[in-house]
């Protein structure tokens, strides 16, 4: 009877191990691992109908609001108190010929012009703390233009989402030196304007989010591309994490001379690939639970009590349970001990690098 209970007693405390530290490593594996798609639906402010669709997406889509639109401030209002993100979509010139916004931004143009519009633009779209190109080839392609943009941004506290609408874009090259954080758009969801082609474009960008870790996707309030969002959005893989442009960014980015020293310090490296399917998931599963600290810690809270048994006819019932968990023992402490001797033997750095 006493050898029962114990093996049973035995038996529940193994089994209650490995299920918490597989689900625990599962749930820490996928969250580390999960890749970031921002989505941000440009032009709001003139479509009511189909914008108030937008709203009643998941929060994190954000939605960037031209400053001179009918119905721009009244969209900025509801979805600041849904807590969503609000970007200022702000009118560029392009280099084609075609009828541009009320203040659309020229290269010509005085930084105190720049200022003013920028200004006013704060103004119509409140709550805004990012903002976008609205066209804007010829604007983004001109440096200076471009540099006078950024000088004024710096004193606002907003990020910049290059909408990237021609290659030889000069963003992010003007906001060196400022204190401007630069992200840029990935994927057009809706340049033809069709529910196929807003899907197959929506599906790239997920590519592109496992492939590196994150992307950017501009739609606009199209009706396709609303019901392709519904329907994508309504089964977006477990691996994608829907987040807003901001958060991909970190603010307050280096002064010029700290951009000069992480230019020559950083090394370029390739960042880990995102597993694409649940199978790769689970098998970095198996390598998160050596590691894990959660199960570190349950693994040895078993072992005391293990050692608390009569040990007279428990020994051969726990041999193979105890002989498992001394390899994942000398598995964590040997792991310890390397670490030990990183941080112990290891000599200091203390050249100009050393902090990137």
């Amino acid at each position: 009877m006493m050898k029962y209970l114990l093996m049973k007693r035995v038996g529940l405390l193994t089994l209650l191990f490995w299920i918490l530290s597989f689900f625990t490593s599962l749930l820490v594996t996928l969250n580390a691992q999960a890749a970031r798609l921002a989505i941000v639906i440009d032009d709001v402010g003139y479509r009511v109908h189909e914008e108030n669709k937008i709203l009643q997406m998941p929060v994190a889509i954000s939605i960037a609001i031209l400053p001179n639109s009918p119905f721009g401030r009244k969209m900025a209002e509801k979805a600041h108190q849904q807590g969503r993100e609000i970007l200022i979509h702000l009118p560029m010139a392009p280099l084609s010929k075609q009828p541009l916004e009320k203040n659309t931004l020229l290269p010509a143009m005085s930084r105190e012009e720049i200022d003013r519009i920028i200004q006013d633009t704060i103004q119509k779209v409140p709550h805004a703390v990012g903002m976008n190109n609205h066209m804007g080839s010829a604007m983004t392609s001109d440096f200076r233009g471009m540099e006078k943009v950024m000088q004024v941004l710096s004193r606002h506290h907003l990020y910049f989402l290059d909408s990237v609408t021609i290659g030889s874009t000069q963003v992010t090259k003007a906001a060196m030196g400022t204190s401007v954080p630069v992200i840029r758009r990935n994927v057009f969801l809706d340049n033809v304007q069709t529910e196929a082609e807003t899907r197959h474009q929506f599906n790239r960008a997920i590519a592109l989010a496992r492939k590196q870790g994150s992307a950017i996707a501009i739609g606009h309030p199209h009706s396709t591309t609303v019901r392709a969002l519904q329907q994508a959005l309504a089964v977006l893989p477990d691996d994608i994490e829907l987040v807003t442009p901001g958060m991909l960014l970190n603010f307050g980015p280096p002064n010029k001379n700290e951009q000069q020293i992480a230019h020559k310090c950083i090394k370029p490296q390739k960042p880990e690939p995102v597993p694409e399917t649940q199978l790769d998931y689970l098998k970095k599963v198996g390598k998160a639970l050596i590691n894990n600290v959660i199960v570190d810690t349950l693994n040895q809270h078993i072992q005391k009590l293990l050692e608390r048994l009569p040990k007279q006819g428990a020994s051969n019932t726990l041999s193979n349970t105890a002989e498992s968990q001394v390899i994942v023992n000398q598995k964590v402490n040997k792991k310890k001990l390397q670490q030990k001797e990183d941080e112990t033997g290891a000599h200091q750095i203390t050249d100009t690098c050393s902090n990137f």
